[in-house]
């Protein structure tokens, strides 16, 4: 009677874990995945304002700061 106990104990605490681990897998997941396209977005703007940086023409310098 005890080793049946113990048992369906044993079954109920596992399946438990492992529903509770698979939550937590996923959450972090979903984390990674946001955090991962948040970057991946900042990273494109940053790009596109040095590209648009990169491609102003540039000032002719003042004689005056040349002189120096």
């Amino acid at each position: 009677m005890y080793r049946r106990r113990l048992l369906w104990f044993t079954v109920g605490f596992s399946v438990t874990a492992a529903s509770i681990s698979q939550f937590i897998y996923k959450d972090l997941w979903t984390d990674r995945v946001a955090l991962k396209a948040d970057m991946k977005r900042k990273f494109d703007e940053l790009e596109t304002r040095v590209s648009n940086l990169e491609s102003l023409p540039s000032e002719n310098p003042n004689p005056a700061q040349v002189e120096g």
